[in-house]
């Protein structure tokens, strides 16, 4: 790696851990690193990102636990629905590349960003979390969530906190922590399996994590102080979103803009 390129994949780090630990979707951030200027095929940007994702997680958790916003013991059995679905899911991805799912991705966010306007006030208001989802409902629920993660983890963020904050009923803030704690659970079992596969860059995506251990650790203690934060993460998170959909739809190399 130049010069030019640690920096880059530091600062890029950082920015994606932030992204990540408030909203999600940091991924885009660097996966494009990996792809489009390191030149990495897909499989192995798709293992090497987990790293940073693994160091991010374990920094957020630090702050959100401290800060007691982890509701565990209501969420446990979610979590390990998810890591099994996880655990599936990485292996489907070591044997299919996920670029092509890029395509379907955008519109699913597109959706996501309009039903999360049109009822903004449950993602800003005070709830208390629900008694608890029958396992009917949360066992293909988190068992698809925790396989989408595993096989791409891009955007992964965005649909958990959604699932949190419609179908359990938790405040944007402790479905955050959730979704840290779910995602760097199973990272470190995925990069083990991309590991064995050859898919993993161990000196670049140790890069990206000083960087993204940092932005994790430094914006989970700061969300977790600051009043208001419900609407402070609900208004980055469409914000993040609108971002994601113009790269993806174009819009920024029509205007010129290349990212």
């Amino acid at each position: 790696m130049t010069s030019y390129e640690i920096f880059l994949a530091i600062i890029g780090g950082f920015i994606a851990g932030c992204i990540n630990t408030l909203a999600g979707n940091g991924s885009v951030l660097t996966l494009g690193f990996l792809t489009e200027i390191m030149g990495m095929p897909g499989n192995l940007a798709n293992g090497t990102n987990r790293i940073g994702i693994f160091i991010q997680g374990l920094a957020s958790l630090e702050a959100f636990q401290r800060n007691k916003k982890i509701p565990l013991k209501e969420t446990w059995h979610y979590l390990v629905i998810g890591i099994i679905g996880a655990i599936i899911g990485a292996l489907v991805a070591i044997r299919i590349s996920p670029d092509g799912f890029k395509e379907v991705y955008k519109y699913l966010v597109l959706s996501l960003l309009i039903l999360m306007i049109i009822q903004s006030k449950k993602w800003t208001s005070k709830v208390m979390f629900a008694s608890g989802l029958k396992p009917w409902i949360y066992i293909p629920v988190f068992l698809a969530l925790g396989f989408y993660g595993g096989f791409i983890q891009m955007g992964m963020g965005i649909f958990f906190l959604a699932v949190m904050v419609y179908v359990a009923k938790l405040p944007i803030i402790e479905a955050n922590a959730v979704k840290v704690l779910m995602v760097t659970s199973y990272t470190i079992i995925v990069i083990g399996i991309f590991h064995v596969m050859g898919y993993v860059d161990w000196k670049i995506g140790g890069t990206i994590a000083l960087g993204q251990g940092a932005g994790g650790w430094i914006t989970a203690h700061t969300v977790s102080k600051i009043p208001n934060a419900d609407k402070v993460a609900y208004y980055f998170l469409i914000a993040i979103m609108i971002f994601t959909l113009l790269h993806l739809f174009g819009v920024f190399g029509m205007l010129g803009i290349h990212l």
